[in-house]
C-alpha cells in the first residue's frame, strides 16, 4: 500500500502542477494565445480550458472530493489531452503533439493507482 500511495501521490502531484501552471499561463501568457490563435481556435476556448484546468488541478488534489468526482476530472483532462494531440499533429506535425501525450501517460498512471488505492479502502 506505501508504494500505491507514493505513486499515486507523485503522478498526481505532477498531473495537477502541469495543469495549474497551464490554465493559468492560459490567461497571461501572449505567446499561448497566440498558439491557440494558430490552431484555429477562438480566444474564449482558451480561457474556458484554463478556468477547466484550474478546477481540475484542485480537484485531483484536494483529498475531501470523492473519486467518483474525481473520475469527471480525469475524463476531461484525457479529453483535453487527447484533443490537444489531435490539434497539434494535424497543424503542425506530429513531433508537436509529445507533451500532450506525456501529460496523458501521467494521468493514466495516476488514475490506476487512485482505483488501486480505492480498491484498498474497500477492502480493509
Amino acid at each position: 500500500m506505501k508504494l500505491t500511495n507514493i505513486i499515486y501521490w507523485i503522478s498526481t502531484i505532477l498531473l495537477a502542477a502541469q495543469v495549474a501552471f497551464a490554465g493559468i499561463i492560459y490567461f497571461v501568457s501572449a505567446e499561448v494565445a497566440n498558439g491557440f490563435a494558430h490552431l484555429g481556435f477562438p480566444s474564449y476556448f482558451r480561457e474556458e480550458l484554463g478556468i477547466a484546468k484550474l478546477l481540475a488541478s484542485l480537484i485531483l488534489v484536494l483529498p475531501m472530493v470523492p473519486l467518483r468526482v474525481k473520475e469527471w476530472a480525469y475524463a476531461g483532462l484525457a479529453i483535453v489531452f487527447v484533443s490537444a494531440f489531435i490539434a497539434h499533429t494535424s497543424v503542425d506535425g506530429a513531433a508537436t503533439a509529445v507533451a500532450p501525450l506525456i501529460s496523458l501517460v501521467i494521468l493514466v498512471v495516476s488514475y490506476v493507482f487512485a482505483h488501486k488505492r480505492q480498491a484498498f479502502v474497500a477492502a480493509v
